[in-house]
Parts: C-alpha cells; sequence; structure tokens
C-alpha cells in the first residue's frame, strides 16, 4: 500500500481534471491503484476515469464525487460514504464495499461484487429497487430457474416495486403463477 500525502493528493486531482477536460493528455490520468486513501475527503472530487484499482478508500468521504468509469478493481470501499456519487460504468468488481453508503449514487453499468464485500451495503429505495428488478427479473425469465422458485419470487409487492425501476427501456414484469403452467 502506498501512502499518498495531501500535496501530492491535490496535484494528481488537478493532472487528473487536465486529463478530463483533454483526454489525449493520458499521462494526467490519475493513478491512485494501491495507494492508502483511507479516511480522505474526496468530496464531488472529479475522479472520472481514474485507476482507484486496490485502493484503500476505507472511510473515505466521496460523496458527490465524479466516478464515472473509475477502475475500482479491489478497492477497499468498507464504510465509505459513495453518497450522490457517479459511479456509472465504474468496475467494482472485487471490491469491498461493506456498510458503505450507496444512497442516491448512480450504479447503472456498473459492475458490483457478488460476493461477501458486496453485502450488507447501505442503499435507498432507487438502487434496492433496481437492484430487486434486475434480479427477479433475472429469475422470471431463465429457462434454469424452476417454476417454483419463480413463483415463490413473484409475490405482488415484489412485482410493484420492481416495476417502479427508472429505466424505462426495461419491460414491466408480470407476476409468475404455477397455476397458469
Amino acid at each position: 500500500m502506498r501512502h499518498i500525502t495531501k500535496v501530492e493528493l491535490k496535484l494528481i486531482l488537478q493532472n487528473h481534471l487536465e486529463y478530463v477536460n483533454d483526454n489525449s493528455k493520458i499521462e494526467l490520468r490519475a493513478n491512485l491503484s494501491g495507494a492508502d486513501l483511507s479516511g480522505a475527503d474526496l468530496r464531488r472530487a472529479n475522479l472520472s476515469g481514474a485507476d482507484l484499482s486496490g485502493a484503500d478508500l476505507r472511510r473515505a468521504n466521496l460523496s458527490g464525487a465524479d466516478l464515472y468509469g473509475a477502475d475500482l478493481y479491489g478497492a477497499d470501499l468498507s464504510g465509505a460514504d459513495l453518497s450522490g456519487a457517479d459511479l456509472r460504468r465504474a468496475d467494482l468488481s472485487g471490491a469491498d464495499l461493506r456498510r458503505a453508503n450507496l444512497s442516491g449514487a448512480d450504479l447503472d453499468y456498473s459492475c458490483l461484487p457478488l460476493w461477501c464485500g458486496g453485502l450488507l451495503i447501505n442503499i435507498d429505495d432507487r438502487l434496492g429497487t433496481q437492484f430487486l428488478y434486475h434480479t427477479i427479473q433475472n429469475i422470471l425469465t431463465s429457462e434454469y430457474t424452476s417454476d417454483e422458485f419463480k413463483s415463490a419470487v413473484s409475490n405482488s409487492k415484489i412485482i410493484e416495486w420492481c416495476n417502479r425501476f427508472h429505466r424505462s427501456e426495461c419491460e414491466r414484469l408480470e407476476p409468475f403463477n404455477l397455476g397458469d403452467k
């Protein structure tokens, strides 16, 4: 884990902003892979496209940060505040998000971990609905899921919540009834 001083971090963020404004300056792209940024105050920081893979971001404040397309592979984000962050297209695979605050965050097209580090995440109703929609939609449409399982998750309240999903291009879900088979 490499330690980054506040002065170094400020310079890295300033250079990264130049990269964001002119992508031809690839050498200015923030490379914070493996950096120790635990507890760092990165509120509203522009880290879009930054390499934060393997970084220690435990308890960091990233509220309102722009992390669009950021590489957060294997990052430790446990207890981090990511409320209102733009995490679209971010790679969160292998990241530890336990007890992270993702309320109000935008996770569209991001890669979330399906392991224990993806549990105990603090989410709001919008994200909960999005997660639920994706899960239930896959269960109901998979040819490998049993009819009993489809019926078990097809309760009218769950389907009602799923259909509150914010993406209009996604089809509405209908309850699955064993009796219809």
